[in-house]
């Protein structure tokens, strides 16, 4: 069954429905991987969206090797993706060595990289986030390779401003914000030095119903625990769009190597969403903190002028969060930190 809003379920049973649909491709991200030659791999595939990213592009490319690379610490993964008929490499990519034996895949898709507990361990963040990259770009000179990177290279903005756009220089507080900039620059630098087509897919918050900003919002109001709106505005999207998105910008990859900004192309006030919850919940959502006239914004005009809207809409992933919440669905138990205003993570 392809995706199209009007094959959306009204409501995700398990995780197994769950992982169903985020690999459910749609008829626009088959005839984009059309357009490429050469089987796809995957850096980092072990995170939190890689391994139904990797899942997404063998449904949509079945006959095209999907390659998972990672170190694969995390039990079940590896089988996980097997299963789904992704191959998978066990890789430390910070050896420079293991990363030259790789197989030179002419479709990369880059999603290495340090968060959390960045503030512990400063040196392994810039490391993975700024010298790996570094590594990847001179053994795949050429490679088309989309890189993930994060809308929080860019500055807090006004709320009302529509976001950052592309052509904003990045300047962002704290060093994981600013490692992800060495993360760009690396790639921008060997893009133009061997004339490697990519994108940097700056995204924001992708979510789905175990983890992200809604997940986040929404277990508070229906715990009773105070939901701080210091950051007062967010965009996301599903997880499964930004995968799609993800995939199909190695169809249109620029040389040398362009940002794009990736998110819901709504700008929500976190107030309004917590009151959504608790409209739904039947409690009244505990607000604090001053609300500031500056959050992490992205607009996203450009990917909606290549992809159009998300086909997951705003409105179906509040009625999904609240569903997922009230039947105590499991949750990944990692807080995105949205409402962090210093970078530190």
């Amino acid at each position: 069954m392809l995706l199209t809003r009007e094959t959306l379920p009204e409501t995700i049973p398990d995780i197994a429905a769950l992982d169903e649909l985020l690999c459910r491709p749609s008829q626009a991200l088959i005839d984009d991987l059309a357009k490429l030659e050469g089987d796809i791999m995957i850096l980092g595939v072990a995170g939190k969206m890689g391994p139904t990213l990797a899942g997404l592009a063998k449904a949509a490319a079945p006959g095209r090797r999907v390659i998972g690379v990672a170190r694969f610490s995390e039990a079940g993964v590896k089988d996980w993706l097997q299963a789904r008929g992704v191959e998978t490499i066990s890789c430390d990519l910070l050896n420079e060595a293991a990363i030259g034996a790789l197989p030179k895949i002419p479709n990369i898709v880059f999603m290495a990289g340090r968060k959390f507990g960045a503030e512990g361990d400063l040196a392994l963040t810039w490391a993975m986030n700024s010298h790996v990259p570094a590594l990847i770009a001179q053994v795949f000179p050429r490679s088309r390779i989309v890189a993930f990177s994060t809308g929080c290279v860019y500055p807090f903005v006004p709320v009302d401003s529509g976001g950052s756009r592309e052509e904003m220089q990045p300047d962002p507080p704290g060093e994981y914000a600013q490692s992800c900039v060495g993360r760009e620059r690396m790639f921008e630098y060997f893009s133009k030095k061997f004339s490697t087509p990519g994108r940097l897919f700056r995204l924001n918050y992708a979510i789905d119903m175990r983890y992200g900003v809604l997940h986040d919002i929404a277990s508070n109001v229906f715990s009773g625990k105070p939901i701080d709106v210091s950051i007062s505005h967010v965009n996301f999207i599903w997880q499964g769009d930004a995968a799609s998105q993800a995939l199909r910008c190695l169809a249109h990859c620029e040389t040398p190597t362009s940002p794009i900004n990736v998110s819901g192309h709504e700008i929500l006030a976190v107030r309004d969403l917590a009151a959504k919850f608790g409209k739904l919940f039947g409690r009244e959502p505990i607000l604090v903190g001053k609300e500031q006239p500056t959050a992490w914004l992205t607009n996203t005009s450009l990917a909606v002028k290549l992809f159009g809207l998300p086909i997951v809409d705003t409105e179906q992933l509040i009625k999904w969060t609240a569903d997922w919440l009230q039947r105590d669905m499991p949750s990944l138990g990692k807080p995105t930190k949205y409402e962090v205003r210093d970078g530190r993570y």
